[in-house]
């Protein structure tokens, strides 16, 4: 299905995410991406910066292929699953969604 707003989008990017360990892991991987982002910019150290793509990436595929079961939205939505990601780890830090 295509989606023609992020709003549309953002109720399936969260069916694709019903289970509470793949949540966890999505999350885990964002707040390293946040930690070693920060830590390459204040160190200057910027050869960290090419394993963010790889923390991200790899901790939410995980959650997706050992406990969802499904296929990461990523393949099909790039970009909006890249921001539904962002949404979602804000709401799992606020504590909209349960961690």
């Amino acid at each position: 299905m295509r989606y023609r707003r992020f709003r549309d989008f953002y109720p399936y990017y969260l069916e694709e995410h019903r289970d509470r360990t793949c949540r966890r892991l999505h999350f885990a991987g964002s707040l390293l991406v946040l930690a070693v982002l920060a830590g390459a910019l204040l160190s200057g150290r910027l050869v960290w910066l090419w394993s963010l793509p790889l923390i991200g990436y790899g901790f939410a595929w995980i959650g997706h292929f050992v406990f969802e079961k499904n296929r990461p939205a990523t393949f099909r939505h790039p970009f909006y699953s890249l921001m539904g990601d962002w949404v979602m780890f804000w709401q799992m830090l606020t504590g909209k969604i349960p961690l």
